[in-house]
């Protein structure tokens, strides 16, 4: 049960963002990583299911963006 409120915490977050907070996030998120998985190819992370998760926040805020640039073309 902890993961479901910890997810709507941050869909909560992420809506609360602007666009081009948004962005800015997206582009931070990418080069985190883009760096975990390099050093992971390297070295292995302790925690890969880590990278499972970086992954899957750039999804969701890729996807809030997608969903508001479609909003404004609508409107």
């Amino acid at each position: 049960m902890a993961k479901t409120s910890k997810n709507k915490t941050q869909k909560e977050d992420i809506k609360d963002l602007t666009v081009q907070e948004l962005h800015d996030r997206v582009q931070e998120s990418q080069l985190k990583y883009k760096k975990a998985r390099f050093n992971h190819a390297v070295s292995p992370l302790d925690n890969p299911v880590a990278l499972r998760e970086m992954r899957r926040d750039v999804a969701r805020v890729k996807t809030e963006l997608t969903v508001r640039t479609k909003a404004e073309k609508t409107k």
